[in-house]
């Protein structure tokens, strides 16, 4: 005390001279800083977090120490945090804080305060659309997923055109994520090869890889991938241009449990990376996708004979696969467990080649052709004496197949076809065929779709040959009308649960009214859109006999609210949704009926005699149902 009286401004307590020898005992002042000269009494470190200066200025805050700190530094204190959450607490405190947390990578953290981290398992799914795939977001992911048991699935779908995922974004879920198995990129333009190889770095556990519009990576990536994922079963890759043939070798070679792999639209992809890839994974490969590419008739050949494990195949734009490609296909007899295949727009397609195929594929179950034009009757026949184990045949712009075809089709596979489908079949004409009476009684569901030849004829040709179906569709069959339709409806054994007549505008009040005596106790979906001869006789009828009715679509008929009204009276009836879009009759009147039939969707759009201040009632009052207008 003797000094602190006898002070003078000058000597020992000076402001450029300690009065303390101990260089630790300063630790009282630190806090203040050197610019203040006002002594305290150590009692307790200040709380004040920035030094302030008196000198007649405004007070002025300054950066808290640890900001201070250079980066290698806070690196270091992060990664010795004590756990998960304390360092998703940590991110949470700025982004520049976050940002270098996503750079620490699992195997960087300190043992002891990875003891105290929760088990990475993988159980998160995370998906980015758009404006919301950033690099923050992905690196919040990435810090913070580790404490909710890891990130296992992570989508990216489009990009953000100012602030986009790069592979900054990658590589910190590659460093935080190892427990990541499915990562889906979609339309990415600023990822490159260096994000991929990050991801297949740090995520060793990943099996599923979808690439779809990533110009920037080849196939640099994909030997990251194979050299580090022996786990990965599908691989889908769509119209990234720089992937080619040595990327495929690669994951051949080295990913032996590849179960799944679509390849489209990528112009370096060719015989050479589909054929090794083909034949190393030939004992585990059970679906296999190529559309749009430059391959020829090799590929098809180390299809058919290395497909020993195929169970599903799509080949679809392939226009440099001839004649040549589809039969050895056939012929190199490995497709023995291929169930479902479908061809589109391949001109190799020939009645030779198809043929070829069906003597290959004798447990063919489901079978899918469409823009074959060079295809006739006598391959669909042939195809179909050797198919017989088929139960869905889908029929698309092939041209040349007439009606014979098509029957030879339900008298082969007799025993086990199920379902029909012809679309925009354009060779279908409307004959009066004499066909063996063989009964398709596994057969359930037919749908003719834009086929303006398909009649009457044909329709008494379904109905007796299929007695036990259920479901029939109808699309812009203006060949067709009640005389036809009729006996069809009758022959149906089982009843019909879903009725599609959609633009059938020939059809009237009579044939609706047989439907619904003959089948109103199964009919569950009807749907008479277009019809403009059906009116308010119908849904009279529609009330009166249908016990089980859910959907209803109306659109475009002769209806009033007359007919709505009688709807609303049936007591049996319990729809779901109801559609009366264009109909024009029906007024205002009609609100009340909505609201008693307690539909969860109502279609009231182009509806012009309906106000939209009643709509708008209507609304406020069934806040439970989906109403469009």
């Amino acid at each position: 005390m003797q000094k602190l009286v006898g002070y003078s401004g000058e000597g020992d307590f000076s402001h450029r001279k300690s009065m303390y020898t101990n260089p630790m005992d300063l630790g009282i002042f630190s806090s203040l800083g050197h610019h203040v000269e006002v002594y305290s009494l150590p009692c307790k470190r200040s709380r004040i977090s920035a030094p302030f200066v008196f000198s007649g200025e405004v007070c002025k805050k300054q950066k808290t120490t640890i900001e201070v700190l250079p980066d290698e530094c806070l690196f270091e204190i992060f990664r010795r945090l004590g756990g998960n959450k304390e360092r998703s607490s940590c991110a949470s405190v700025s982004k520049h804080w976050l940002m270098l947390l996503s750079t620490i990578h699992t195997d960087e953290i300190s043992q002891a305060s990875e003891k105290e981290s929760i088990p990475i398992e993988g159980h998160l799914s995370r998906c980015l659309e758009g404006k919301k795939a950033t690099d923050v977001r992905l690196a919040a992911i990435a810090v913070g997923a580790a404490t909710c048991g890891g990130l296992g699935k992570l989508s990216i779908h489009g990009n953000n055109v100012v602030r986009g995922v790069t592979d900054f974004g990658l590589t910190a879920v590659a460093r935080g994520c190892p427990s990541l198995t499915d990562l889906s990129l979609w339309n990415l333009s600023s990822i490159s090869d260096e994000g991929l190889v990050e991801i297949a770095s740090g995520c060793h556990q990943l099996e599923k890889l979808d690439l779809c519009q990533i110009p920037s990576i080849s196939s640099k990536s994909l030997l990251a991938i194979a050299n580090n994922c022996p786990n990965l079963s599908e691989l889908s890759i769509e119209s990234c241009s720089n992937i080619g043939n040595e990327g495929l070798q690669a994951i051949g070679r080295s990913c032996h449990n590849l179960k799944s792999i679509s390849i489209k639209n990528c112009s370096l992809v060719g015989d050479q990376g589909i054929a090794s890839l083909l034949s190393s994974a030939s004992y585990s490969l059970t679906k296999v996708k190529l559309q749009t590419l430059n391959i020829g008739d090799l590929s098809l050949a180390v299809i058919g004979h290395y497909g020993i494990a195929l169970t599903d195949v799509v080949l679809a734009g392939l226009p440099k696969v001839t004649e040549k490609g589809f039969w050895v296909m056939g012929n190199g007899r490995g497709l023995q467990k291929l169930r479902s295949l479908m061809i589109t727009s391949c001109f190799g397609v020939t009645d030779l080649g198809l043929e070829a195929v069906g003597k290959g594929c004798p447990n063919l179950k489901q079978f899918c052709l469409r823009k074959c034009a060079l295809l006739s009757d006598n391959g669909v026949r042939s195809f179909a004496k050797s198919a017989l184990s088929l139960e869905s045949v889908l029929l698309e712009e092939c041209n040349r197949v007439t009606q014979c075809g098509v029957f030879s089709i339900l008298v082969n596979c007799s025993n086990n076809l199920k379902s029909l489908t012809l679309e925009n079949c354009y060779g279908i004409k409307d004959l009066a065929l004499k066909i063996p009476l063989s009964r398709c009684n596994a057969f359930r569901s037919l749908s003719v779709r834009n086929c303006p030849g398909f009649g009457n004829n044909s329709l008494v040709l379904f109905g007796n040959l299929c007695p036990q179906l259920r479901n029939v569709e109808f699309t812009g069959a203006h060949g067709i009308t009640d005389e036809g339709l009729t006996p069809l409806v009758r022959c149906c054994e089982a009843g019909l649960i879903k009725v599609n007549l959609t633009g059938s505008v020939n059809l009237t009040n009579n044939m609706v009214s047989e439907i619904t005596k003959v089948h109103g106790g199964t009919l569950e979906i009807l749907n008479l859109d277009g019809c403009r001869s059906v009116t308010d006789a119908s849904l009279v009828a529609i009330a009166s006999n249908c016990l089980k009715l859910s959907e209803l679509d109306v659109s475009g008929c002769t209806i009033t609210d007359s007919g709505i009204a009688a709807l609303a009276c049936a007591t049996q009836l319990n729809l779901h949704i109801l559609s009366i879009s264009r109909c024009r009759l029906v007024s205002d009147k009609s609100l009340p009926y909505f609201a008693k039939l307690g539909v969860v969707g109502l279609n009231l759009q182009k509806c012009d005699r309906m106000s939209s201040c009643g709509v708008g009632r209507l609304v406020d009052h069934l806040w439970h149902c989906d109403i469009l207008s």
